[in-house]
């Protein structure tokens, strides 16, 4: 296959369209003695003449004819090609990837995205629930909501809630079985109920904090799942104690399926980020989400991504 110069073929077409070798090299901006040249290369490297010329005319050969009439077709189609860009320059169009929390993503989500497709519906959306950390980039992500200390710190970080509290709880016919911890380490001789995260494997520890200093303890869980929404059922049905964000369970609370215990000593934890790297947020389906997304936030999760 020959190597085609893409420098080569705008001057054939220059010249083939202004019939003119130094009305093709001031529209490209060189020199006519440039301009020949390109078309003798080109003609030396297919063998063949595309122009016939003297002191006053330039003309197609045959075989310059055939090549224009090629290549002018194509041409308009990369020219439309490129003027399609400009849509993506324009408005929000294309396809978003975007990675969240299983259960607190699904939360906001289930606001967000009804909203978002109802102003936006030339965007589409791939919607990844995970909660490990995700390399955007790296995995082909646009953005992604994540608690605030799992951000990484080249990425660009929007809040989109208040900072979260976190419960220890458990059923009412769990405590009326085991009784109430009344200090963290009473959990030891608890049941409970662990989360292992989906992606990396590992164990989330219980944080705590006592005389303002945060310690994490690890009571052994007997039943250990990676996913908080039957975590939840879980101790619903008087399994063993649940660590879980109120925002999660609160209807559970305003019902008194589950109560807390330990609620002196659970710290709340940094609240939902939205994140991406800082080269994309000119993109406008991306500005767009961004702002739908900070449309929808408010302090308090549970009074916004309804």
């Amino acid at each position: 296959m020959k190597n085609h110069s893409l420098d080569g073929i705008r001057t054939f077409l220059a010249v083939a369209e202004l019939k003119s070798f130094s009305a093709a090299a001031l529209r490209l901006g060189v020199t006519a003695t440039a301009a020949s040249k390109a078309i003798k290369v080109m003609e030396r490297q297919h063998g063949v003449l595309l122009f016939k010329r003297n002191t006053r005319h330039v003309g197609f050969t045959e075989a310059g004819e055939s090549l224009y009439a090629s290549l002018s077709g194509a041409t308009r189609q990369i020219d439309d090609a490129f003027a399609a860009l400009g849509m993506f320059r324009d408005r929000p169009v294309g396809h978003l990837r975007l990675t969240v929390p299983r259960a607190l993503g699904a939360l906001v989500m289930r606001a967000l995205i009804p909203r978002f497709r109802s102003s936006y519906p030339e965007v589409t959306i791939d919607l990844s629930l995970d909660d490990g950390v995700v390399d955007l980039v790296a995995q082909g992500y646009d953005a992604g909501i994540r608690l605030g200390q799992s951000v990484q710190q080249d990425m660009v970080a929007v809040r989109l809630t208040g900072d979260l509290r976190w419960s220890v709880v458990g059923a009412p016919a769990y405590f009326d079985r085991k009784g109430r911890p009344s200090i963290p380490e009473d959990l030891m001789h608890h049941e409970t109920l662990g989360y292992r995260f989906h992606t990396s494997g590992s164990m989330h520890h219980w944080r705590f904090v006592r005389d303002g200093e945060e310690f994490l303890l690890d009571a052994g869980a007997p039943l250990v799942v990676n996913d908080t929404t039957l975590i939840a059922d879980f101790a619903r049905s008087g399994l063993g104690l649940a660590y879980l964000p109120d925002v999660e369970i609160e209807q559970d609370l305003s019902s008194g399926s589950l109560l807390r215990v330990l609620e002196n000593y659970v710290p709340s934890k940094s609240g939902l980020f939205l994140y991406f790297p800082a080269r994309t947020q000119s993109q406008p389906k991306l500005r767009a989400f961004i702002d739908t997304a900070l449309a929808l936030s408010q302090p308090a999760p549970s009074d916004s991504f309804r």
